[in-house]
């Protein structure tokens, strides 16, 4: 009998006996390097412990797709355990990207900013800072620069890398920038008018047909939901295809790695794993690479002890789990009145804005003390009815709801069109935030989950206050009505990084 489509396994079965590579995981950081080592020649297995979803599957939507387990698992069979600074435990979905195959590039919105030289040297460049465990990359940025340029090159990307001064690029970017939204000029000339670099967002977004793939079909649903045209340029779409293409690349879904063998030196030698049966099964590989998400790459290699590594894969130090950090997040809109003269004209059915600016990528940066800012985005609203509502029910003092609450929905949706931005803000390494085992709450294979505590640096608020004001700043010079801010100083919980830091110091 064969097996239900999304637990069947992808290509050319290369595991009857050791394998070059054992991967586990199937996302961003998984997929490059399975291309990678099966375009080598080696024979790469890659387990992923959730379907095997396609274009069949991604429905627009909200219920199936945003408020069920179609990719993040539902929390009473794989839950976290958060515990927020001076709060108690409880259980959620936080922490989670995606559980499928492609991870959470499946669902993301395809926003794809460089890290930039500062990044790798935030140590150096803001000194230390109390209260942080900041540190400097031991690799230079000029080493990673070809491989963005190849990541680029692979996944297709879109934008126009000349107009955003602050970044340095080679060459240019694969594609064109995507179509943008009337509103794009009137946040140019606002920027331009405040002193500010905006330029099109690079997004992982096809603009026109590249490498057997169809271009963009321009959706409100994109962040949040599987492309069903192949033209999102996830690993599921753009990587892990011409990897099984290779012979040499087998995906296995529904498998669920719980330990990492090793031998008398340390080194890994096998994973084992439960496959859709809950049976335990066990591959032996001569490397394996873990790529699980910060949280749950952390997770595993601590499930992992054996005599060789009693407090887990790694942690000899106590460090695994540590320096756990979720990307700030600030949100702020402003209404324009559909008789707005700078607004006639706009095709509002067209969906992406595509602008940003990083000109507070550092703060303060000709001082003494210099701090991390980040990224602003400017976007129109998500098509996410439900969504919306509970943004205008729970905006405010107090919380609206029945006949007012209706009238709030039918003034933005006859009345007004809304512009919003989104700001990336940096948060501080802090060694108290940081993914252990749950000493109670098991999952549904009986491991202990990830518990995680939120221990935020003072400075991340200051950041993400500064972002969020500024793109307060230029909606008002749009002349954009009631700029409000959402939300600041928040986590976005899906860009996640720290955990498991390299480097020269094994305690640090």
């Amino acid at each position: 009998m064969s097996l239900p489509r999304w637990r069947e396994p992808i290509g050319k079965n290369v595991s009857a006996g050791p394998v070059d590579a054992c991967i586990i995981g199937s996302g961003a950081g998984a997929a490059p390097v399975a291309l990678s080592l099966a375009r080598a020649g080696y024979r790469v297995v890659v387990l992923e412990k959730g379907p095997a979803l396609d274009e069949r599957d991604f429905q627009y939507d909200e219920v199936r797709s945003c408020r069920r387990d179609l990719f993040v698992p539902a929390p009473a069979l794989q839950p976290h355990v958060e515990v927020p600074a001076g709060g108690r435990p409880q259980v959620t979905t936080d922490g989670w990207t995606a559980n499928c195959v492609g991870g959470g590039t499946v669902h993301f919105s395809g926003f794809t900013y460089r890290l930039h030289p500062e990044d790798l040297k935030l140590r150096s460049l803001l000194g230390p800072v109390a209260g942080s465990t900041l540190s400097d990359w031991p690799i230079p940025w000029e080493h990673l620069l070809p491989y963005y340029e190849m990541a680029e090159a692979e996944l297709g990307i879109s934008g126009d890398a000349k107009k955003n001064p602050f970044e340095t690029f080679r060459k240019p970017l694969p594609l064109p920038p995507l179509k943008e939204s009337g509103v794009a000029p009137l946040i140019d000339q606002a920027c331009a008018r405040l002193g500010l670099h905006a330029y099109p967002t690079a997004r992982a977004i096809l603009s026109e047909a590249y490498q057997g793939r169809r271009p963009c079909e321009r959706s409100y649903f994109c962040s949040s939901y599987g492309c069903h045209t192949g033209a999102k340029s996830s690993v599921l779409a753009a990587l892990l295809p011409k990897a099984v293409e290779t012979g040499n690349c087998q995906i296995l879904p529904g498998c669920m790695a719980h330990h990492i063998e090793t031998d008398e030196t340390g080194r890994a030698t096998a994973v084992r794993y439960f496959d859709w049966k809950r049976q335990e099964q066990r591959i032996q590989a001569a490397v394996v690479v873990v790529a699980c998400s910060a949280v749950e790459t952390a997770r595993l290699l601590l499930l992992s002890r054996g005599k060789a590594h009693p407090a887990g894969i790694g942690n000899a130090h106590q460090q695994v789990g540590r320096n756990l950090m979720f990307s700030g997040l600030g949100l702020g809109e402003a209404d324009f009145p559909i008789d707005d003269s700078r607004i006639q004209g706009i095709d509002w059915r067209e969906p992406f804005i595509n602008r940003s600016f990083q000109d507070l990528y550092i703060l303060d940066r000709k001082t003494r003390q210099p701090k991390k800012g980040g990224t602003v985005n400017f976007l129109l609203l998500h098509g996410n009815p439900i969504y919306r509502a509970e943004q205008l029910a729970m905006f405010g003092p107090r919380l609206v709801w029945g006949k007012a609450l209706k009238d709030t929905i039918r003034r933005g949706r006859n009345q007004v069109r809304t512009v919003e931005f989104e700001c990336y803000s940096e948060t501080l390494p802090v060694a108290a935030s940081a993914v252990t085992l749950d000493d109670e709450v098991k999952d549904q294979w009986g491991l202990p989950v990830a518990r995680f505590v939120l221990s935020q640096h003072p400075l991340d608020g200051e950041s993400n206050g500064v972002l969020v004001d500024k793109g307060l700043e230029v909606l008002r010079e749009m002349g954009g009505q009631d700029p409000r801010a959402t939300r600041r100083n928040q986590k976005n919980f899906v860009i996640q990084g720290g955990t498991c830091r390299f480097g020269r110091d094994p305690v640090e």
